[in-house]
């Protein structure tokens, strides 16, 4: 477990406004659009999100970008900006009730976002960023930060440190592939039992594990067809979570189309993964025995 001085130490649970997420407890999910089109389209998936919520007991976290910062074209679609996305965030939260998550790139973004967000998000790019880490801890929020491509999963260590240096201790970390050769991401397993044993919850990233940086030239690409199979292996792998980007209709999706879910697919997907997830942490309990 990292541990910083006497006072801080990482906690393998998190509240996350209404719900509480790692330790023993139940599959959680982080999912929603990749970016923010519009209101109806984001409202929409977001109802979709809360009737699987119920009808599947599974608690989740909405998710959707203001701001893609990180696009690959200069003519990429990047969002509604800062304060309209927390408009629409903001009604997310209250009027159908799911906590929301989203991404930041700059310092000068956190004191506005903080004031809607449930769980401000590090981007993998920008998981090395000392003072984007350390002033988005600073407002005591969660913050979910995501294993950079280039990073292996021990070095994620001093970047959970750095919130801890501020107080902040609900910190929790995502695994989306590492950077395997030109325009290629890789998934290694292995990187959740490193990160878990930080003592942190751990979150799989199974559409942007099998995204293409930059592979259609001026978009990335992604393969489909992959999400599931990495995500139950993740999960039997010991994840707590899973992070699952969704779109009504991928292939015409403005940002990561290529590598997002249609709703239908999600509900079954979910279904199995919980089957799974219950399954290892009995596993997990008679290891523990033996």
């Amino acid at each position: 477990m990292v541990v910083k001085g006497e006072k801080t130490k990482v906690s393998n649970q998190v509240k996350i406004g209404n719900v509480t997420v790692g330790g023993n407890g139940p599959l959680f999910l982080i999912s929603g659009p990749c970016v923010i089109e519009n209101r109806e389209m984001t409202l929409g998936a977001a109802r979709f999100l809360k009737g699987l919520a119920q009808r599947l007991e599974i608690p989740v976290i909405f998710k959707s970008s203001y701001d893609k910062a990180n696009r690959t074209s200069i003519d990429s679609f990047r969002g509604p900006g800062l304060n309209k996305g927390l408009e629409i965030l903001e009604e997310v939260k209250t009027a159908i009730g799911l906590p929301v998550l989203s991404d930041i790139h700059r310092v000068s973004e956190i004191e506005k976002a903080a004031e809607i967000l449930d769980v401000i998000q590090i981007p993998a790019f920008l998981s090395r960023q000392t003072d984007l880490i350390t002033e988005a801890a600073r407002t005591d929020l969660p913050i979910n930060i995501k294993k950079g491509q280039f990073l292996s999963p021990w070095d994620v260590e001093q970047v959970v440190l750095k919130a801890l240096s501020v107080g902040n201790n609900a910190v929790l970390l995502t695994e989306r592939g590492t950077s395997f050769g030109y325009n290629n991401l890789v998934v290694d397993m292995r990187s959740i039992f490193v990160m878990k044993n930080f003592g942190c919850p751990v979150v799989f990233d199974a559409t942007h594990g099998v995204q293409s940086p930059g592979g259609r030239g001026t978009s990335s690409g992604g393969q489909r067809e992959f999400v599931a199979p990495l995500a139950r292996a993740a999960i039997a792998a010991g994840a707590d979570g899973v992070f699952l980007e969704i779109h009504p209709d991928p292939d015409s999706a403005l940002s990561d189309g290529p590598n997002s879910l249609p709703f239908e697919q999600v509900e079954p997907l979910i279904i199995m993964l919980k089957e799974i997830h219950r399954i290892a942490g009995k596993r997990g309990e008679e290891v523990a025995y033996l």
